[in-house]
């Protein structure tokens, strides 16, 4: 068994749902997982309502930034056990070579805040983190030990179509 997991979350700005997630995770995590972010044409900024929801649910953003998903490919980066995209445009990409062998996952969310007045907007943002610390309970809780490739593969495929919870 594993001291702990590395999980990278992945969209294409790492702009705002792989950034949410990757704060997160880390904040709910219980020492079993270290999360990280990256996209494939990084904006170079998080979203300032992505920010805001975090902040809303009192989870720490400090040290997040916007990066490339090949600062995971050099031999200095740690060796991924899960890989997250979080948006469709995301997984239609070829992604790089992940070092050792990682699951990989597809968990699209809408991107949030495309609509409506900056009310509604932040309402968005805070809806895809709740949307998130759903799918990441789901995750913590599973019996990583327990289970082979194909089964945890099977588990978070599942987990990414569960249904949208509200509240956080």
């Amino acid at each position: 068994m594993k001291d702990y997991y590395n999980v990278l979350f992945i969209c294409t700005e790492n702009a705002a749902r792989s950034q949410m997630a990757e704060a997160l995770l880390n904040h709910i995590g219980r020492g079993r997982f270290k999360a990280y972010s990256a996209g494939s044409q990084p904006s170079g900024q998080i979203h300032p309502m992505a920010l805001a929801a975090l902040a809303h649910a009192q989870i720490d953003a400090h040290g997040l930034y916007s990066k490339n998903w090949h600062e995971f490919t050099k031999p200095t980066a740690p060796e991924m056990d899960l890989v997250f995209t979080l948006c469709d445009r995301a997984a239609g990409e070829v992604c790089p070579a992940w070092p050792g062998i990682p699951t990989l996952a597809h968990w699209n969310i809408e991107h949030p805040g495309l609509t409506g007045d900056a009310e509604a907007q932040q309402h968005s943002f805070n809806h895809t983190l709740a949307i998130l610390r759903h799918r990441l309970d789901l995750l913590i809780a599973l019996p990583f030990e327990k289970l082979d490739q194909l089964a945890l593969k099977q588990h978070l495929t599942d987990i990414g179509l569960s249904p949208r919870k509200e509240t956080l």
